[in-house]
């Protein structure tokens, strides 16, 4: 068997001796604790030093990439085809399948295989012979630092620390260009204050002042906005300003059409670098509102790492911590609400875009920063699939969950009702309508004439047994015997003239205007003569107090 052994100083390859101890692999580091027993075991056949760092670093790259590089196919066609027959011992069992179609060499990869590698690097530096440790040590800090680098250089557009840096430096050129162009208006508008309501533009204004003095505007306004200048500045209100003054606002124009050039080719650069490295991104939020994400999140990995949930709200954490602390409805958007699916939609469905939109951008970032392909495919199906469903949304074409799945949820046709309401004049007049309530008085009576008069029998008193009426009577002052006296008389005549009024019969209709009158004489003293329970416990307490007088009572409560 053979083994191949990379090193950072070239490709060793080395012959067993002993094949029955390599298949013992619990034991087998035993065999390499010192020089002497490793060499009793393996023995170097053949050594191919790197001539330089760059041959070094392309190996190390190739052997990286699962790839059979230039130098290796060379040692292994010089060494290992004339002995086709033995096995070849390798770490990488991808690299074994490449030399195997290539080469047609029989590869070995197993967990023996791992354990002599180990061993033979514990004691490479006796097992190698020609080759001081110094020089070993020395190429492998220098095949380290290329890898290092090399990796560095390998793709520098996924290099995301240049979108951090570049949506910072945009964000200051806004603020920055704001405050020129205001202190510009400002300070001009002295000497000419009517161009500041005609050209709105701020690249336009700066321009047209740089360019003022020259009759002709036209490339910089329309013809129409050109006239209304030139109209204005005959008709100026403004006062005179020095030539040094006018120098000085000459000089701040300029700057400000220099950085309005600079913050476009930015943007341009900005543009091209997000297609670069988070092309799925870009396409589902847009090149600013990605690069914003990326700033916010650190990097494209950190922000790969952010569930659906969080990226839908970035940008908004302080407004999620004051909403759980006072215990309020939490954001629905943070940084995605200036995305154009997001402001596209109606105030209505804009919570559910963002939360949809969120948890497509979330696989998007996953699949630019870990993903190999660099095509915006994803992005684009998924944006075209969040249209649809935005396109359902606002035409009310949500499906029902229950029933037929297919029959779309019917909306009632929208009619308009308009209740005209006409003033009424009756209600203007507050003077009483006697004429009106004299004839609703005579057609209740004509009413109460038709229809006979029903007399409710009263309900028979409980009776109670003669001891404690003689009891309660003894108890009873004066007064009161009179009222019950008075009470059971009009009783019995009420019992008199039920009887009468039964014998009667037909007859009585006859007199029943007469009966009606003897009936309400007889219910009025009724009424009054009857006594409450508190009205009985206040006669019996001023009864008993000596300095209470009787007759300023009297006439509160008649026939007492």
């Amino acid at each position: 068997m053979l083994v191949l052994f990379e090193t950072a100083a070239g490709y060793a390859i080395f012959k067993v001796l002993d094949e029955q101890k390599v298949q013992q692999v619990d034991s087998l580091w035993k065999e390499f604790e010192t020089p002497e027993k490793a060499n009793k075991i393996v023995k170097l056949k053949h050594f191919e030093k790197f001539q330089d760092t760059t041959e070094a670093l392309a190996a190390a790259t190739a052997l990286v990439e699962g790839k059979l590089g230039k130098a290796l196919k060379k040692v292994l066609k010089k060494v290992v085809a004339k002995e086709a027959h033995e096995q070849l011992a390798i770490t990488d069992a991808k690299l074994g399948g490449v030399i195997k179609d290539k080469l047609n060499l029989s590869c070995v990869h197993s967990p023996a295989v791992a354990e002599l590698m180990r061993g033979i690097r514990t004691q490479m530096e006796g097992l190698i012979t020609g080759l001081p440790p110094r020089e070993i040590s020395a190429m492998s800090l220098g095949l380290a630092h290329s890898l290092s680098r090399y990796k560095l250089k390998f793709s520098p557009d996924k290099v995301d620390t240049m979108i951090v840096q570049a949506i910072s430096l945009l964000d200051d050129l806004d603020k920055e260009l704001n405050n020129y162009i205001m202190r510009c208006r400002e300070w001009y508008g002295w000497h000419f204050p009517e161009i500041g309501k005609i050209v709105t533009d701020n690249l336009a204004y700066c321009k047209t002042l740089r360019k003022i003095a020259v009759t002709d505007l036209s490339d910089v306004l329309p013809e129409e906005v050109e006239s209304e200048v030139k109209l204005a500045a005959e008709i100026s209100m403004g006062t005179e300003v020095s030539e040094e003054d006018i120098n000085n606002i000459m000089h701040l124009c300029d700057q400000v059409i220099e950085i309005s050039e600079y913050r476009t080719q930015l943007y341009d650069y900005l543009k091209n670098r997000m297609m670069a490295i988070a092309p799925n991104l870009t396409v589902m939020v847009g090149e600013l509102v990605g690069a914003r994400l990326i700033s916010h999140a650190g990097s494209l990995l950190n922000l790969a790492k952010h569930p659906a949930s969080t990226v839908q709200i970035l940008g908004a954490e302080k407004a999620l911590f004051r909403a759980l602390k006072t215990r309020r409805d939490t954001p629905k958007y943070g940084l995605i609400y200036h995305a154009s699916l997001v402001g596209q939609t109606t105030a209505k469905n804009k919570g559910k875009i963002s939360r949809m939109l969120a948890a497509k951008t979330a696989l998007a970032i996953r699949y630019d920063a870990l993903g190999e392909d660099t095509n915006a495919e994803m992005g684009v199906e998924n944006r075209a699939k969040l249209e649809a469903r935005l396109r359902q949304l606002e035409e009310k074409g949500i499906r029902r969950i229950s029933g037929s799945g297919k029959a779309l949820a019917r909306a009632d046709k929208y009619q308009h009702k308009s209740d005209v309401k006409v003033y009424d004049p009756s209600g203007d007049s507050t003077l009483p309508t006697a004429a009106r309530k004299r004839k609703i008085e005579e057609v209740e009576e004509a009413e109460t004439e038709d229809k006979p008069v029903e007399v409710k029998a009263k309900k028979a008193k409980k009776e109670t047994p003669p001891e404690e009426e003689a009891a309660a009577e003894e108890t009873e002052t004066p007064k009161k015997k009179k009222k019950r006296k008075k009470q059971q008389e009009e009783e019995a005549g009420m019992g008199m003239e039920e009887e009468e009024e039964a014998v009667a019969g037909p007859a009585g209709k006859t007199t029943e205007k007469k009966k009606k009158k003897k009936e309400k004489k007889a219910v009025e003293p009724e009424q009054e003569a009857v006594i409450t329970p508190t009205e009985e416990t206040f006669f019996s307490h001023v009864s008993s107090s000596s300095d209470f007088r009787l007759h300023r009572f009297q006439g509160a409560w008649p026939n007492s």
